[in-house]
């Protein structure tokens, strides 16, 4: 037990009306909504880098958090962790996700990273089987370092190929050895800055061979999770390799990965991307790969991946939406890879920005299965398609040639009319319920 959260209590929930600060006022984790607890259909997790790892810098400026764990020894990774476990406690989140350097400090080799990395794993293991908290997934860490500037997977170098390669097995290994239930893949500084050194397609190959090896090597050990890639369309890079969800699935179609990989969608990406987050959930579901998501939010007039904490209830409520609609999570969860402002420098901020967080994703799911479950939306969207279910329909989409058509349309002297989308009354529907 740490002494940096002193003095705050655990996180309980009190209902809408409470004027208490460390409280829950719409994630009780027992309310059951669409038949599941809502702790089981949110499944929370709490991202390692940016709330223990994370110094608090900018672009534009360096560190402003004053750490206790702040240090490159084990002894600091040990303290670190201590202070990790208790926050998840005080939170009731039962899961947490970590990159290897997150955890354990740099070593002078790739052999000291192991036994660094080993260390802490046995270390989480006995934290986990004390707290019951569950790993969601694990992934390595393969851009801060500097031997990483030219990228990974993808790196013109083949000896930072093969360093990426032995570090994804150890962090694969570990995440296995902890029971996580996914492996992401996050290709930080997968892409370029320029074409002018660039060869483009030797990198792709690069990158699909890398991935083939991930899911052989995930096959050979046993590990049941799901393997996921988290897109990103910029920043550091020029341009990503894994831009957004369409791009991704490109990728794995063209690797004949698509059933063996999905996607961890981030609210900040899909921004970045030019999409919306729901944009994004919604392609992944019809597309067959959605997997999982990391929560956050963009400053909308930076431009740039600000990873904060979520605090509108319509987007969120959308997001949701495309979520149960595809299911709900099965490995997957929800992962706050959301930071703190670098002026929030109370242990008390970290607590309070996740319980926020935490309750609006509790709105926002519960107001997306009252959308379902008034069903209006999507009886509506039906409507719009319902000719399409007509037999001269189906036949026409599935095996008249061009020339029947023709032929159909000349005779019928066919006028289609057009028919209202009826977006300002679906958006005023959606507003009833957020």
């Amino acid at each position: 037990m740490s002494s940096f959260f002193d003095g705050i209590p655990a996180v309980r929930y009190a209902g809408p009306d409470s004027g208490e600060t460390f409280v829950y006022r719409h994630y009780n984790p027992d309310e059951v909504v669409l038949g599941k607890r809502l702790e089981d259909h949110l499944r929370f997790a709490i991202a390692y880098w940016h709330s223990f790892a994370w110094p608090g810098g900018d672009p534009f400026g360096g560190q402003t958090f004053e750490r206790p764990w702040f240090g490159d020894t084990m002894d600091h990774a040990r303290l670190k962790a201590d202070v990790a476990f208790e926050m998840f406690g005080l939170l009731g989140v039962p899961y947490f996700c970590f990159h290897d350097a997150d955890v354990r400090p740099e070593g002078e080799s790739f052999a000291e990273n192991q036994r660094n990395l080993d260390a802490m794993v046995d270390y989480f293991a006995g934290k986990m089987e004390q707290t019951g908290t569950k790993l969601l997934w694990g992934t390595a860490n393969l851009f801060s370092h500097r031997r990483f500037m030219a990228g990974a997977a993808t790196n013109p170098d083949p000896d930072v190929f093969a360093w990426s390669a032995a570090t994804i097995k150890s962090c694969m290994d570990a995440t296995h050895k902890l029971g996580g239930e996914n492996y992401v893949l996050w290709g930080g500084r997968e892409g370029y800055e320029t074409l002018l050194n660039t060869d483009l397609s030797r990198e792709s190959e690069q990158a699909g061979r890398m991935l083939a090896k991930v899911v052989d090597y995930k096959h050979r050990i046993g590990f049941k999770g799901t393997i996921l890639i988290e897109p990103k369309p910029q920043e550091p890079t020029k341009h990503q390799y894994d831009y957004d969800v369409a791009t991704v699935y490109g990728f794995l179609k063209r690797f004949g990965l698509e059933n063996e990989v999905k996607v961890n969608i981030e609210q900040g990406h899909a921004i970045l991307a030019g999409h919306s987050f729901e944009h994004e959930l919604a392609l992944a579901a019809s597309l067959g790969i959605f997997g999982s998501i990391d929560m956050n939010r963009n400053d909308y007039q930076s431009g740039w991946d600000t990873d904060q904490f979520p605090n509108s209830v319509p987007e969120i409520a959308l997001a949701y939406y495309e979520v149960l609609k595809a299911g709900g999570f099965t490995t997957g969860g929800t992962n706050f890879d959301a930071k703190l402002r670098r002026q929030s420098l109370d242990p008390e901020d970290l607590i309070l920005g996740h319980a926020g967080a935490m309750d609006v994703c509790a709105r926002g799911l519960k107001a997306a299965a009252a959308m379902l479950e008034d069903g209006t939306l999507e009886e509506m969207r039906q409507t719009r398609y319902a000719k399409w279910d007509s037999p001269e329909a189906k036949t026409m989409l599935a095996s008249d040639d061009l020339a029947t058509i023709h032929a159909r349309v000349e005779a019928s002297d066919l006028r289609p009319s057009p028919v209202s989308g009826k977006q300002e009354r679906l958006e005023n529907l959606v507003n009833r319920f957020v």
